[in-house]
């Protein structure tokens, strides 16, 4: 079993900054992409950021120029940088891999999830 280790959140005032980390499992044989997805309270899980192994990235709207998903060194980890936090920005993210763990299996995996809350 493979499963992403997130790091990074906390409370945060509205307006401030924060820095999401979250790294692959050292058995990983390949990574096609990883990102980042949330839930707060009565919502759906959305996907905030994704990066796949071409360099192609995708945002939710409502993070749209607040935010920026990156591989680290190596393209083994993945960091989301957020400004101006607002309070519906609140809730658990979660860290995914889409990759390969042989030559030939691939799979989606999710990391525990860590919470963040952005106080008015």
């Amino acid at each position: 079993q493979v499963q992403p280790v997130e790091s990074g959140g906390g409370l945060v005032q509205a307006g401030g900054s924060l820095t999401l980390s979250c790294a692959a499992s050292q058995t990983m044989y390949a990574i096609i992409a990883m990102g980042w997805y949330r839930q707060a309270p009565g919502k759906q899980r959305e996907l905030v950021a994704s990066v796949n192994r071409g360099g192609g990235t995708d945002y939710a709207d409502s993070v749209k120029g607040r935010a920026t998903v990156s591989f680290g060194s190596g393209r083994t980890s993945v960091y989301l940088q957020m400004n101006s936090l607002k309070p519906e920005d609140t809730g658990t993210y979660y860290c995914y891999v889409q990759g390969y763990t042989t030559p030939t299996d691939h799979d989606v995996y999710w990391g525990q999830g860590t919470q963040v809350t952005v106080s008015s």
